[in-house]
């Protein structure tokens, strides 16, 4: 009875463990976080002993599901992530994933042809805390406009993209994969500025700090998966094209057009940004996020990393 009970105990303790070393990975289908779908479907996790379970969630679920610990670990950009740290959301950067390089922007009918001409025109982009919302807060401000000088029709990136094609709106705010459906039909409009023109659209895998504290072999491990899936990409890039292409349902192909938009970023450049860039935007990031009030608190951006994964 008693061996019975002692294995039975055995059993929960070690269930108990592979449960907690296990990252549970929030991202979206932004083409930037592929590099992660492919870490997965390629083995690589597994090969470095990781248990990876991906779910795909939009933002703002991403935060509240991170916040609540029904995920571990997110995909997220550097804006978001200062809205999440005002938040009080308990995770840090270990990573940069990608810099889009064209892979965001805004979508306008044809026959508009500046940013000043968005006043009073109605824009699909998504809530407050997101991307979307911040990239238009700051082009419009560098363009001497605010929120208040636009209609916003709230909505994610996709849906934003698919009714902007389908004839509502003056203009939306979306990404890769979603902007290619714009490029793709120009009869129904064109972009008209893109994250090259305005470079503010910057990605980070962050991990929450308790599960850090647990866990640091695991996220090297996450973050050492990362690194080999980008190097795949240079080995293999049909094969990797079309593993990221199937967690999007897209073709290899059309994946890599999309991916062509994206600037992912290996070990080299994570020191890069963290050494020299980090610091000056993420304060301008807080700066804008405060003068549309997203966020109230001051956020001093080195508390939002720990980068000794890398």
């Amino acid at each position: 009875m008693k061996t019975l009970l002692f294995a039975l105990i055995a059993s929960v303790v070690s269930t108990t463990a592979v449960a907690q070393e296990k990252v549970i990975l929030g991202i979206s289908g932004w083409t930037g976080f592929a590099p992660l779908s492919l870490a997965d479907k390629a083995g690589i996790f597994k090969k470095n002993g990781v248990d990876v379970e991906i779910r795909f969630i939009a933002p703002v679920q991403r935060s509240a599901a991170l916040a609540s610990g029904a995920l571990n670990a997110a995909a997220t950009t550097v804006d978001q992530h200062i809205v999440w740290t005002a938040a009080g959301v308990p995770a840090v950067q270990v990573l940069l994933i990608d810099k889009s390089n064209g892979g965001d922007g805004v979508v306008v009918r044809n026959n508009i042809n500046s940013i000043k001409e968005l006043k009073g025109k109605t824009i699909a982009v998504d809530g407050p805390g997101t991307v979307q919302h911040f990239m238009l807060s700051y082009i419009l401000q560098k363009n001497g406009m605010t929120m208040q000088d636009v209609i916003r029709s709230t909505m994610g990136s996709q849906p934003a993209a698919q009714s902007f094609v389908a004839g509502q709106n003056d203009a939306a705010v979306t990404y890769e994969p979603y902007l290619s459906t714009v490029r793709a039909k120009p009869e129904a409009g064109k972009i008209l500025v893109t994250s090259v023109d305005y470079p503010v659209v910057v990605d980070t895998l962050v991990f929450r700090t308790d599960f850090i504290k647990k866990n640091p072999k695991i996220v090297k491990a996450t973050v050492d998966s990362f690194f080999e899936a980008l190097d795949m990409i240079k080995r293999e890039p049909a094969k990797a094209y079309e593993l990221m292409g199937s967690a999007v349902k897209q073709t290899g192909e059309q994946f890599g057009k999309s991916a062509a938009f994206i600037s992912w970023q290996d070990r080299a450049a994570n020191k890069a940004y963290y050494a020299k860039e980090n610091q000056q935007f993420t304060s301008f990031a807080i700066d804008v996020l405060k003068f549309n009030r997203v966020i109230a608190k001051d956020i001093k951006p080195k508390d939002m990393l720990d980068l000794s994964f890398q």
